[in-house]
């Protein structure tokens, strides 16, 4: 008997330890998740006004689009390894609604130091657009962008097609970024965020 209290009593420690128990209300989490909510949206209009100031030509692309997604992301190369996470929203231009997501990436590559990115996905069709946001995406393929800078820094066509039907910009707080990579980037439903 002691032996079954002793074992009890570790799995409730390791249990509560473990994060699965929070501690909190089931209002406290409805009140932090809708304040998750609020501010990916507010990131997702401050990422398109960025992409729009650096791509004007972004803006008619994603009014006549099925949808699009939008995400925050922080990249970190520590010398032969780089790892990047973030957090975003896809929005169904049909329907209005959103859907909100989660990102993460981890890759072997030579580099040193911390950058945060911004990526915005277009999407052409419901089918691409729902195999994003239902199934999961996940990039296994490297995309290149390749923007052109004019001399006063405007940008020319920087989309970059990263399968059929998804368009891809991918921005720094200086502009396009020269170069996206999104391979071996898994992109899913955040659960929690998407319940009502």
């Amino acid at each position: 008997m002691q032996h079954f209290k002793l074992i009890f009593t570790l799995a409730l420690v390791v249990l509560l330890f473990s994060g699965f128990w929070s501690g909190k209300s089931k209002k406290e989490i409805k009140e932090e998740n809708q304040k998750e909510r609020v501010e990916r949206i507010k990131t997702n209009h401050e990422t398109l006004q960025l992409l729009y100031k650096y791509a004007p030509e972004a803006k008619d692309m994603i009014y006549y689009s099925y949808g699009y997604a939008t995400f925050s992301n922080v990249g970190v190369n520590l010398v032969l390894f780089s790892a990047e996470g973030g957090k975003g929203m896809a929005h169904n231009n049909k329907t209005g609604i959103n859907s909100y997501m989660n990102m993460a990436s981890g890759g072997v590559g030579f580099g040193l130091g911390v950058k945060d990115f911004r990526a915005v996905f277009i999407f052409e069709n419901k089918k691409a657009y729902d195999t994003f946001v239902n199934s999961g995406w996940e990039a296994n393929a490297q995309a290149d962008v390749a923007a052109k800078y004019e001399e006063n820094g405007g940008a020319i066509n920087a989309a970059e097609t990263v399968a059929p039907g998804v368009r891809l910009y991918k921005l720094t707080q200086t502009g396009l970024a020269l170069q996206a990579t999104i391979q071996g980037t898994k992109y899913w439903k955040d659960e929690e965020l998407n319940k009502r």
